[in-house]
């Protein structure tokens, strides 16, 4: 496909451009006018990119007619949820921004337990829904951020190992596919898209409707987190090691080297027990015994709206953000050295923070596009600063923490690897990507949905 900007592609900026104003129930913005620049700003701050257009959909026949537009007139596809890609890939340069913002309607059936979401909705919409029924599904763990690229990129959360991925509770998707068809994915219809949606990203199509299953949480979790002073790192590790390699289902961790609320290093362990929070503080109760006294003391019951939002404000809009991950079969004493060395860069500002996520459980028994199922473990390395002179320092130490733990990876999360032309597709779809460019080539032949960590049409 030739990519053309507006400027450059006859007839776009005239008359065409109104017929699809007047076709549109939502808005359709161009550069310089009111709300333009509000509108293609995106979360990660480093991503300052000027589509020609914003379509802001308002249903799925503006989809229908956005992206109509954009492949009559060979412009680059750029689709936007919740506008959270790391990558900035919800944005581009001088294509056609399809913005699902205004389309964030959610339901609840409490009987059949169905959540029905919109494309625009965000993570804390979702649960503001589903928790009035005492009900919940695997979202993220940044409540604002968006479900849409959150799920079809797998959907790590707090509720993975209980009831699996996000992309695993789905039960129905609706998507408008690159010849402008509204198509409806599940087990029964179109399974093989079902299949790829569940992990694949947003290489198929754009999403207009998720159906999720629901699970009895809460109101009530034991959750929360707790902060070592950051000579204790080894101690912490190992210490989060042990209570991973027996934790139950219900029990998700994470362990981070980061900083604490005044900019102090520190290493913390957080948690959510999906089930009696009783049975929570047993088993999370004799981590402080094993590290010594913490510096805070965060564990203990609260909501799940609490536990799904309490790490938003360090993840603020407009900060600017470079991440990498690997998924890990185990936490040697190798790899614990490798952290512990790459953590002693940690300080603040900017924001450098190793994460890692504790996988196992239900997400291994999940079928989909999601690879490295039976990972044990993925780890975050978030660079994060808000002062542009810091962005060349941040990248380089990202960069050289994912290569010191390359000889111990089998490849990236989707939602948290940058965009490199490709670079890495392979590693992080491993043996599903014959398959995903098969279905590829069968909704997408001509790459229309490129914006994503992208999957090339098989021949």
């Amino acid at each position: 496909m030739v990519v053309k900007s507006v400027s450059e592609t006859r007839g776009v900026a005239g008359a065409d451009i109104r017929g699809l104003r007047e076709a549109m129930r939502g808005q359709v913005l161009m550069p310089g006018e009111t709300g333009f620049d509000e509108a293609r700003r995106v979360w990660n701050g480093t991503v300052d990119r000027r589509p020609a257009l914003i379509a802001r959909c308002a249903d799925v026949a503006d989809v229908q007619r956005a992206l109509g537009f954009a492949v009559n007139h060979d412009l680059t596809v750029a689709v936007r949820g919740g506008g959270h890609s790391v990558a900035g890939f919800s944005t581009c340069d001088d294509g056609l921004l399809i913005d699902l913002g205004l389309m964030r309607t959610v339901s609840a059936d409490p009987d059949a337990r169905v959540a029905r979401a919109e494309p625009g909705a965000t993570g804390a919409e979702l649960d503001r829904a589903t928790q009035e029924h005492g009900l919940a599904t695997t979202l993220g763990v940044v409540s604002t951020t968006g479900i849409a690229g959150l799920t079809l990129g797998g959907g790590i959360g707090w509720l993975m190992r209980k009831h699996g991925l996000a992309c695993d509770n789905l039960l129905t998707v609706e998507l408008v596919t690159a010849d402008g068809r509204l198509v409806t994915a599940s087990a029964d219809e179109n399974p093989d898209l079902f299949w790829a949606l569940k992990g694949g990203g947003g290489n198929f199509g754009i999403v207009t409707s998720f159906e999720y299953r629901l699970h009895p949480v809460g109101p009530t979790v034991y959750g929360g987190g707790v902060m070592f002073a950051r000579e204790h790192r080894r101690a912490v590790l190992e210490a989060y090691r042990e209570l991973t390699r027996g934790a139950p289902e219900e029990l998700t961790t994470y362990t981070a080297m980061t900083d604490g609320p005044d900019g102090t290093p520190v290493a913390a362990v957080a948690a959510c027990y999906a089930g009696d929070p009783a049975e929570g503080a047993r088993l999370l109760d004799p981590l402080t015994a094993a590290i010594g006294e913490p510096l805070l003391d965060g564990l203990g019951p609260l909501t799940y709206t609490e536990q799904q939002s309490r790490m938003d404000a360090g993840y603020p809009r407009g900060q600017y953000h470079y991440w990498r991950s690997c998924f890990l079969d185990d936490l040697t004493e190798t790899v614990i050295d490798v952290l512990v060395d790459r953590a002693s860069d940690i300080q603040a500002p900017p924001a450098l923070e190793l994460i890692v996520e504790h996988m196992g459980g239900a997400i291994a028994a999940g079928d989909g596009a999601f690879a490295h199922r039976d990972a044990k473990y993925d780890i975050l390395i978030a660079a994060n600063w808000t002062d542009p002179a810091d962005q060349e320092r941040c990248v380089a130490w990202a960069r050289d923490t994912a290569a010191a733990l390359e000889p111990h990876s089998r490849g990236g999360y989707v939602n948290y690897e940058p965009d490199a032309d490709g670079a890495y597709v392979p590693a992080a779809f491993g043996d599903r990507l014959a398959r995903l460019g098969a279905v590829k080539a069968r909704y997408d032949p001509h790459n229309v949905f490129s914006l994503n960590q992208n999957v090339t049409p098989a021949p």
